[in-house]
């Protein structure tokens, strides 16, 4: 009976870290607080906070970095050092044409295999994104649900393709090309886009999945080239 209820309250705890990591806004490298300020953010022991850390990163959702920390996501494929020479020698407007070709494919198997949690999932990024405050919410939130469609796959090659190439997105940092307003307006492209896309996996249209994310990408490339285009706004 112990047992049954240490297990319980264990779960507990990996609920109250996952709807804590939901809502936090955190560093661009997705590093997690000092696990001592998590511990008192979040009311419970280290020891507490440990067991369920052990528990995301056994899901994937989290990973350590030996002397660096926790990070949300998963461990990155190539070496973070890897990445940033990568980085140095392509563009944003490169990486987008790497994301046309292997995202609509993602979508296409996640619309097989998904399972009504992680369709769970990306209602619940699409409800956040349209309610961000700011593009640091949105994109976070829309990071977010781009993995999730991974994550749906069930598939480990296709998910470390994408956590490579989003690694490398945030490398090249072409949010810094993003200007005003602070948040996405009302009828930003991207919510009609997005729902496109979740409607299909949730449908298991995997043809249709597909085209959704492709015209969503093709939309981000042309936003993206625009502002390049007009650094100005």
């Amino acid at each position: 009976m112990q047992m049954y209820s240490e297990a319980g309250s264990n779960r507990g705890v990996v609920t109250q870290l996952r709807a804590y990591l939901a809502q936090a806004e955190l560093p661009e490298d997705g590093r997690l607080p000092p696990e001592r300020d998590l511990a008192v953010a979040l009311g419970i022991t280290r020891t507490e906070l440990r067991k369920a850390l052990g528990a995301l990163e056994a899901e994937g959702q989290i990973w350590r970095h030996v002397g660096k920390g926790t990070f949300l996501g998963n461990r990155p494929t190539d070496s973070l050092s890897d990445i940033a020479a990568l980085a140095k020698r392509t563009n944003p407007a490169e990486l987008m044409r790497a994301r046309l070709i292997i995202e609509p494919e993602i979508a296409r198997a996640a619309a097989l295999t998904a399972t009504p949690m992680h369709l769970a999932e990306l209602r619940l990024c699409q409800t956040r994104t349209r309610e961000a405050a700011t593009w640091r919410q949105y994109e976070n939130w829309d990071t977010r649900l781009h993995r999730t469609i991974a994550e749906a796959t069930q598939n480990t090659p296709l998910l470390g393709l994408f956590d490579m190439l989003n690694a490398l997105r945030r490398a090249v940092t072409w949010g810094r090309l993003r200007s005003n307003p602070v948040k996405p307006e009302p009828d930003h492209h991207s919510f009609s886009e997005h729902e496109a896309i979740i409607a299909a996996i949730e449908n298991r249209d995997m043809n249709a999945a597909a085209a959704a994310m492709r015209t969503h990408l093709q939309s981000v490339e042309r936003n993206l080239l625009a502002r390049q285009s007009d650094p100005a706004g």
